[in-house]
C-alpha cells in the first residue's frame, strides 16, 4: 500500500458510523466475552478469489471475531469452500477451529454489526474505503464474489463502476475492466435457503464456475 493510502482495515472502536457505535456499545455492554467490533477479512495468504458479504451477523461475526463464523450462512459457506478447494481443516463455528482459507479471502461490505443485519446507505458508503483498500492490496487477485445485491453494489461502487452496466444476478458473471471476474450469487442466509430462493445446489454452481475462471487465470502481476 503507498504511502497515504487508506487501511485495509478499520480500527477495533471506529467512530465513522453513529447508530453502528451506538449498537456496538450496547452489546459489548450486555455480551463482554464477544467481539463487538469491526470484523476484520479473513485471509490467505496471497488471495486470488475475494468473497464480498453484506455485514457482521449479531451471533455470528460479531461474536466471534471471523466472517461468517457461528451463524447459518457460514455452515453453507464453508462447506462449500472446502468441497471446492478454496479451505483447508474443519469448520466447527468458531474462529480457533483450526480452519485455514486457501486461495481466498472473506470480508464484509460493511465490517460492523447492523440492527436486524441491515445498514443503511450512509454506513455503506462509510466503509467503502475499507473495501476498496482490500481490493487494491491483493495483487494476485483473479475474482471476486457477492453475495447479495447490496455486497454487489458495493463492490462495485468501491472499483468506481456504474452499477447499471453490471446488473446483479444470481451466478451472474461480470468481466471488470480491470481484468476481474466478478460473480453474484444470492446471500446464503438462513432466509433464503429456507425459502427456497437459493439451494445447496445453486450456490455450488456459482463456485463451480469460480474456481474455473481461477485455475484458468493467469498469474496477475
Amino acid at each position: 500500500m503507498s504511502a497515504g493510502a487508506h487501511p485495509a482495515e478499520p480500527g477495533r472502536d471506529c467512530p465513522l458510523c453513529p447508530r453502528l457505535v451506538a449498537f456496538r456499545e450496547l452489546h459489548r455492554e450486555r455480551e463482554p466475552g464477544w467481539h463487538n467490533a469491526p470484523v476484520p477479512t479473513f485471509q490467505a495468504r496471497s488471495p486470488r478469489l475475494l468473497i464480498v458479504g453484506l455485514a457482521p451477523g449479531l451471533r455470528g461475526a460479531n461474536r466471534s471475531g471471523r466472517p461468517f463464523t457461528g451463524d447459518f450462512a457460514g455452515d453453507l459457506l464453508y462447506e462449500t469452500l472446502l468441497d471446492f478447494g478454496f479451505a483447508t481443516g474443519r469448520y466447527e463455528a468458531r474462529p480457533d477451529d483450526g480452519l485455514s482459507l486457501v486461495d481466498a479471502a472473506i470480508t464484509n461490505a460493511v465490517r460492523c454489526v447492523p440492527p436486524e443485519n441491515k445498514p443503511v446507505g450512509a454506513e455503506i458508503r462509510a466503509c467503502l474505503p475499507f473495501l476498496t483498500a482490500t481490493i487494491e492490496g491483493y495483487q494476485g487477485l483473479v475474482t471476486l464474489v457477492a453475495l447479495g445485491r447490496i455486497a454487489h453494489d458495493a463492490t462495485l461502487s468501491a472499483l468506481g463502476l456504474r452499477r447499471a452496466a453490471y446488473p446483479f444476478g444470481h451466478n451472474a458473471r461480470h468481466d471488470l475492466p480491470n481484468g476481474l471476474v466478478l460473480f453474484d450469487s444470492y446471500h446464503c442466509s438462513r432466509y433464503n435457503t429456507n425459502t427456497g430462493r437459493l439451494t445447496r445446489e445453486m450456490f455450488r454452481n456459482v463456485f463451480a464456475d469460480v474456481r474455473a475462471t481461477v485455475d484458468a487465470a493467469p498469474a496477475r502481476a
